[in-house]
């Protein structure tokens, strides 16, 4: 057990006494440093040797003063001697010293200095001995006090995630696989932790491993056996004659030890594979991001990006903060001041249960763990920050929050075992926090609680089967984000059970089903909170229009949101996840938020909302359905040209002259064809359109002919029957809309960069593929609106996206869209402030769409036109000016619902 800081203050005080203004050389150093680690409670002789041979850099020998492997390095000089020399040959020993035993710290001293490196973080301390009791705790790694930093992009959790994959692929080589490798891989990650955070002592595992095995590893699998039945076994339920070395391991408990494995047989490079691990700083280890890079490790398809599959604290803390962190520390300041409600709030949090019904590796519940615990750690300095009162605090007995609070449910059995060791490992570096805060060492051993973590599949479990409803304060999580189209059977029948074969719910992303349990869930328990990570598209397009109504219908409100944002990903060759966070609850919160970003990749800025619809946006609680026709008077609007002709009537700019040397007469049954790609970037493309040719002119073309031919051929072969239908008649297209006059064009895709989505008139010569909505009939004043900010408003807020880009569909964007009524002279100037527009445009004839749009290069005379149009728009609508788009679309919406219902305010 690891001695009070008190303890070890005094130790070191009688310590800088009984050694000061001796005359000491270098002989008696070994008692010195002796004396030193007793000061610090640890024996020397269990961890340190003296002594120790090592080749040195200029290749001969020499001998280290003091090694304890992996941990310190010791110089020891006579009185007055040159420290910087003494540093300098310290590092000499180095090469000499295998990487495994290679120390984090080097001391160097002459009895009356010390000087304490740290090769990590490169920092250096220097002191006298009188001073020691005041320097303490730079040695707090020797005590067992020693806490890190966690960092997510700290390399030493992919490094130790990489190691460890490596052992296991030479484990299940050897044929040790599935259940029982995974949880032998588990319990070593437990024991190669808990030597360097205290819950051994220190290298108690390693030099169980060096000192017990055989080097060729015959007998390490035995022996690893049977130190995990001891660690499962109570001291005094154990054999008198066990090994020493054995008895002196802790008693862990907690079902981690619990189920017998059978014996796995190591060879001398798994053995020295292990040892290598055991080298690692595991006090490093991050358990919120670690989980996810094990588990990636051991699906060797994900290895290659490992590292990008983890869920950032960042993206974490965006969920928990607003979900009940933040309230919980504005309650904190409210009552620190008074010692009574500060201890009700106290036990308040001790009583808070949390569930993650997707919690894979533990994300969410380590994070929310660990800052729970930091506030009852705030809290216990505030009621005991008297110095005096920690000699006599228990601490044991001040913290009320405790691993057992949280609860999870995942598919997977290997991570929802690594959840629930995640979730110790985090109690104890808390442990570890609170120790080094009051100077009492704390560690839970044996466990004693246990997170609830099930494994099995949450869609098809009853949650009130893992915690009933009146005992739960908070369901949060990060969802699967499959897409409707990519689920596979068994998911499709998830969503089914889930919804109960509700109407369009095929349409539903897989993450919605976890929105429904939740709510049904909560049905008659509105103090539950929930908030899910989930895909962006539940708040766009179609799936809003199914999704929300149904959770409204059962009470649902939204409290707070996040808007699109894109998720952490860095992997290769993966498309950036772009997500929304939605907090959701039966009961109204009075301060809603909503969290907005300026770009996906931005930081977010917070605004309060009076409600929150299901667009995420301050507006009415309307949902958009799939409209036929306009809801106002505006154009009808179609989509473009679909051929379905294997590519064999479209020609590139060459691929037409080499056609039409060869067949001179098809000249006059070309024209220009243009879809999304040619508009916004200008690209050439030629369309042999031969459906208004008259047959005896097609006969004298046999080129055609052969086009022809090749088209009712690609027809009859496609699996489709309407397809194999319209081989009946091969020169007509699937979809034709091809306008006898000049019509606008809008990009059914486009770039979220852009602040406004290029649009533009084409000539009726010019056919529109069907990636282009058409409208023909349309006006510059119908152009001027459609490319106003008030428009680019709606769109962004309802349209559905591909990835990130904006997908402009017709009956969801165009035909719902609340169109102004402005009088004669304010249409008068939306066409002019339109045709200046086109005018700034006609100024860089070399210039393409997506050059004149891209926000870096839009020439200034383009913007200036766009934000005099801005203005004419908004004047139409009533408005002088709007201070940000959340406030258009706010506006935009309350049109809307006047529109649908006009007695909706």
């Amino acid at each position: 057990m690891a001695s009070s800081w008190n303890e070890i203050r005094d130790r070191a005080f009688k310590f800088s006494k009984e050694w000061e203004g001796e005359e000491s050389e270098s002989a008696e150093a070994k008692s010195f440093l002796d004396a030193f680690f007793n000061v610090f409670g640890v024996s020397r002789r269990s961890v340190a040797t003296f002594e120790t041979r090592a080749k040195k850099i200029d290749g001969k020998d020499g001998y280290i003063d003091l090694l304890w492997p992996g941990v310190l390095l010791i110089e020891q000089k006579s009185r007055g001697k040159d420290l910087d020399r003494a540093h300098q040959q310290a590092k000499d020993y180095f090469p000499g010293i295998p990487d495994r035993n290679l120390p984090r710290y080097i001391l160097v001293s002459d009895f009356s200095r010390f000087r304490l490196y740290d090769l990590e973080t490169g920092a250096t301390n220097e002191f006298t001995l009188p001073n020691l009791h005041q320097n303490i705790k730079l040695f707090g790694f020797m005590a067992g006090y020693q806490t890190q930093p966690l960092t997510p992009q700290d390399p030493a959790n992919i490094r130790a995630a990489e190691h460890m994959g490596r052992l296991h692929d030479l484990l299940k080589a050897a044929g040790y696989a599935g259940h029982e490798l995974e949880v032998y891989l588990v319990r070593l990650l437990f024991c190669l932790f808990a030597e360097d955070t205290s819950i051994f002592e220190r290298n108690q595992f390693r030099d169980y491993l060096e000192q017990k095995t055989a080097g060729d590893g015959h007998d390490l699998g035995l022996h690893i056996g049977a130190l995990f039945h001891t660690l499962n076994t109570p001291e005094d339920k154990r054999q008198t004659t066990l090994d020493e070395h054995l008895s002196a391991f802790p008693y862990v408990n907690g079902k981690l030890f619990e189920e017998t494995l059978p014996p796995a047989s190591f060879d001398a490079k798994m053995r020295q594979m292990l040892l290598e691990g055991c080298a690692l700083d595991w006090s490093r280890i991050s358990p919120a991001i670690f989980g996810s890079l094990f588990q990636s490790v051991m699906d060797p398809q994900r290895r290659r990006d490992i590292g990008a599959h983890y869920t950032s604290e960042q993206n974490i803390l965006k969920l928990i903060k607003p979900l009940f962190l933040d309230a919980l520390w504005e309650e904190f300041h409210k009552v620190k001041s008074q010692k009574k409600a500060l201890i009700e709030f106290h036990k308040k949090i001790g009583k808070l249960r949390f569930l993650d019904p997707a919690c894979g590796c533990g994300n969410f519940l380590v994070i929310a763990y660990r800052e729970l615990r930091l506030l009852e750690l705030e809290i216990l300095r505030t009621l005991y920050k008297a110095r005096f009162a920690t000699r006599f605090l228990n601490i044991k007995g001040e913290l009320w929050v405790d691993v057992d609070q949280f609860f999870g449910i995942e598919l997977e059995e290997f991570p929802a075992q690594i959840a629930q060791v995640a979730l110790w490992l985090t109690d104890h570096q808390m442990n570890m926090r609170v120790s080094e805060e009051f100077g009492q060492y704390f560690r839970r051993l044996p466990l004693e609680k246990s997170p609830y973590i099930v494994h099995g599949n949450a869609l098809r479990l009853d949650w009130k089967s893992i915690i009933e409803p009146k005992q739960l304060s908070y369901i949060l999580g990060n969802p699967p984000f499959g897409g409707a189209k990519f689920l596979d059977a068994e998911q499709k029948r998830d969503v089914e059970l889930v919804f109960n074969g509700g109407r369009n719910a095929g349409l539903l992303d897989y993450v919605t089903c976890w929105y429904r349990k939740a709510v049904e869930y909560m049905a008659k328990y509105p103090a539950i909170r929930a908030a899910f990570v989930s895909t962006n598209s539940i708040t766009q397009g179609e799936q809003a229009g199914v999704l929300w109504p149904d959770l409204f219908s059962r009470g649902a409100v939204i409290n707070f949101g996040h808007r699109t944002f894109q998720w952490d990903s860095e992997a290769r060759g993966k498309a950036a996840v772009h997500c929304v966070i939605i907090g959701f609850a039966l009961q109204e919160e009075k301060d809603k938020v909503i969290y907005d970003y300026d770009t996906p990749k931005s930081e977010p800025h917070a605004r309060k909302a009076a409600r929150i619809n299901p667009y995420l946006v301050d507006g009415p609680n309307v949902v958009l359905v799939n409209r036929e026709n306009p809801l106002c008077a505006a154009p009808d609007i179609g989509i473009g040209n679909k051929p379905i002709d294997g590519g064999y009537y479209l020609f590139t700019p060459e691929g037409r002259e080499e056609f039409l040397k060869k067949e001179p007469q098809a000249k006059n049954w070309f024209r220009r064809w243009i879809g999304a790609d040619e508009f916004l970037n200008g690209y050439e493309r030629w369309l042999l359109w031969l459906g208004d040719c008259p047959p005896n002119e097609l006969r004298k073309m046999p080129e055609a002919m052969k086009r022809v031919e090749a088209v009712k051929k690609f027809r009859l072969a496609s699996k489709s029957a309407p397809t194999r239908k319209l081989a009946e008649t091969p020169t007509r297209f699937h979809v034709e809309n091809i306008p006898s006059s000049k019509y606008l064009v809008i990009p059914e895709v486009s770039s979220e960069r852009r602040v406004y989505i290029p649009i533009g008139f084409m000539s009726p010569k010019t056919v529109s593929s069907n990636l282009l909505k058409v409208l023909p009939h349309a006006t510059p004043y119908h152009f001027g609106v459609l490319s106003s900010a008030m428009h680019m408003a709606w769109v962004r807020a309802v349209c559905g996206r591909l990835e990130s880009r904006y997908r402009y569909s017709a009956t969801l964007v165009y035909n719902n869209f609340p169109w102004p009524e402005p009088m004669a002279k304010q249409a008068k100037a939306i066409e002019a402030a339109a045709r200046k527009v086109l005018e700034a445009r006609e100024k860089f004839p070399g210039a393409t769409l997506a050059d004149l749009y891209d926000p870096l290069s839009m020439p200034p005379a383009l913007l200036k036109a766009h934000h005099a149009l801005d203005r004419a728009v908004d004047a139409a609508y009533g408005r002088a000016r709007f201070k940000t788009e959340a406030d258009r679309v706010a506006f935009l919406f309350q049109r809307y619902a006047r529109l649908v219902s006009p007695l909706v305010q």
